[in-house]
């Protein structure tokens, strides 16, 4: 995480939290109950604005949380003009609902920023993948260089058209994180001669998604066999390459697109030594022949890796994706329903172990997201705050007493017992609720921090 991206994710939380805590805000004042307070952030207050209804709205300085206070006898005194505005003394029907509307709220903002995204349009990569690397899933399931994914599928039933490359990432991840296959239909770059392949990716399931996982399964963009970066005083550099130039051949075999000059580099060795290889670049039009040697390389996971220490790839191909009216909004149902089902099923396999607690990201992780985003442009920021928007709704509706999801279980408890929580029992759940989330903010801050240890290898 940089300073610069500081402000997009602190906007973003402040968004976010600020349209959760309106949820609650319009509910309650639905369901004649009166509220105090409109705070978003903590500490310090910096703007302040009592309403009409006697609301006073404030704006603190610490902008990492916010909440709604009700009138509510729990919480001290309540005249008795006022009593029946109070939380407590309104139907069940209307204190769940209450609860329940702010992750209704950040649902119903992820689905319109979704369908923003998508009435907008953008310029984004096609889904054509480059030459899988060996061994790779890919390579196993027969994709080629060139090929164009068109549509995805778990069960090679339903079909699920795919529009760009971010598309198909999202699938190769929602499987995994599953554990199921992953059924792709496939054509060449011109649309033509259109065939289905099977990933196996049941197989990696449980694995972190780390640059390893993703070189296991294979299906990386293609582009160009092109020379980047050399970074300097690297093995590339000592070699002679240059940014700029184009691998026509290495050891006599034509390079056709980035995905082969990546996997050759890898496989550049003999056994625990690496090896020379022999390339012909064109340079400013002419060709040239260089001896390049890779160096071992720990790649952060305890294995070394061959490496030039050169960026390899020109940009892939983009294509300009926009949806109508209809449709876009159509798709921003399906994709926050999608995607929510997915993050409720992945954490269920967190649970009992059959998905990588490494799946939990913390707020590095979103921080670094946030500027990513905000600097590639406003589509891809809004499609970051929808997806962000999503996960606070579901993160909300889990049953944990510190969240809404254990508020609900409580509403549930009470609607079919007849009685409401005990003031000890609920002493010792919100106890236990706040362990229980102390111990998910620290595993989350802990991949955090090794993801970004891995990094620096």
């Amino acid at each position: 995480m940089t300073l610069a991206d500081i402000p997009p994710f602190l906007l973003a939380i402040a968004l976010l939290i600020a349209f959760h805590e309106w949820g609650h805000y319009r509910m309650a004042r639905a369901c004649g109950v009166k509220v105090l307070r409109f705070s978003v952030g903590f500490g310090r207050v910096l703007w302040r604005r009592v309403g009409r209804n006697g609301t006073e709205f404030t704006l603190s300085a610490l902008p990492l949380g916010g909440y709604v206070r009700m009138l509510d006898e729990r919480d001290g005194p309540v005249a008795p003009s006022e009593r029946e505005q109070a939380f407590g003394q309104r139907p069940l029907w209307q204190r769940a609902s209450i609860v329940a509307a702010g992750p209704a709220a950040n649902w119903l903002l992820a689905v319109l920023l979704f369908a923003v995204v998508a009435w907008l349009g953008s310029q984004v990569p096609k889904a054509v993948v480059g030459t899988p690397p060996a061994t790779s899933l890919a390579e196993r399931a027969g994709l080629h260089a060139g090929d164009w994914v068109r549509a995805t599928s778990p069960d090679g039933q339903q079909w699920q058209d795919v529009d760009s490359l971010a598309d198909l990432q999202s699938a190769v991840a929602r499987a995994q994180a599953l554990g199921e296959p992953l059924h792709l239909s496939v054509s060449d770059p011109q649309g033509h001669g259109s065939r289905t392949v099977r990933l196996e990716i049941d197989r990696l399931a449980g694995r972190a998604p780390d640059a390893a996982l993703f070189n296991d399964i294979g299906l990386a963009p293609r582009m160009e066999p092109l020379i980047r970066q050399v970074t300097a005083g690297g093995a590339g550099a000592a070699a002679g390459l240059m940014a700029g130039d184009r691998v026509l051949s290495i050891d006599g075999q034509p390079v056709p697109d980035a995905g082969f000059l990546r996997d050759a580099i890898r496989r550049a060795r003999d056994g625990d030594q690496p090896r020379a290889m022999a390339w012909r670049v064109e340079r400013a039009g002419q060709v040239v022949e260089l001896s390049p040697t890779p160096r071992l390389i720990d790649d952060g996971s305890g294995q070394r890796v061959a490496r030039l220490e050169v960026q390899p790839g020109s940009p892939p191909e983009r294509v300009f994706v926009r949806y109508g009216l209809l449709e876009g909004l159509s798709r921003g149902v399906e994709q926050s329903w999608d995607m929510a089902i997915t993050t409720v099923r992945v954490i269920g396999r967190m649970l009992v172990g059959q998905a990588s607690v490494k799946n939990l990201g913390g707020p590095l992780a979103i921080a670094d997201a946030a500027g990513q985003s905000a600097r590639a442009g406003l589509v891809p920021y809004l499609e970051f705050l929808a997806r962000i928007s999503l996960g606070l709704a579901v993160l909300n509706l889990l049953p944990l007493p510190m969240l809404d999801g254990g508020h609900l279980m409580y509403h549930l408890f009470e609607g079919l017992s007849g009685r409401p929580v005990s003031e000890w029992w609920q002493r010792q759940l919100q106890r236990a609720g706040a362990l229980i989330l102390v111990l998910m903010m620290a595993l989350a801050f802990t991949n955090d921090i090794a993801s970004r240890l891995t990094g620096w290898h």
